[in-house]
């Protein structure tokens, strides 16, 4: 059996370059953000509502908008916490792992040995 040597030296190589890629990054703070225009006001029906339960050693969060249950998560005692959510106001919810913006990322084969 081979063994994969270039993997490594790749490795090797990110590894030794890495810090000198971070040395160089200058982090800058975020602006704050510019005020409401005048005579703004937010519509408080837009506002979710959040309902906390507690089902026996699991936490449940029903987000509201006007009255309509559009998400909920739950986050079990023991592994991560997951989302249903509502996508198309039908009443039919679909478990999400996170918030992610639904984008499926190619997983193409490029090498095998």
């Amino acid at each position: 059996m081979r063994t994969p040597i270039l993997p490594t030296m790749m490795l090797g190589s990110w590894l030794a370059i890495s810090p000198a890629l971070h040395a160089q990054t200058k982090l800058e703070p975020i602006p704050e953000p510019p005020p409401p225009p005048p005579g703004y006001q937010p519509d408080p029906a837009l506002e979710p509502e959040v309902t906390i339960r507690d089902r026996g050693e699991d936490r449940v969060e029903e987000y509201r908008i006007r009255g309509k249950l559009y998400m909920v998560k739950v986050t079990p005692r023991i592994g991560p916490a997951y989302y249903l959510v509502d996508r198309k106001g039908d009443g039919v919810f679909v478990k999400h792992e996170g918030l992610e913006s639904g984008l499926t990322v190619p997983q193409w084969i490029i090498l095998r040995w």
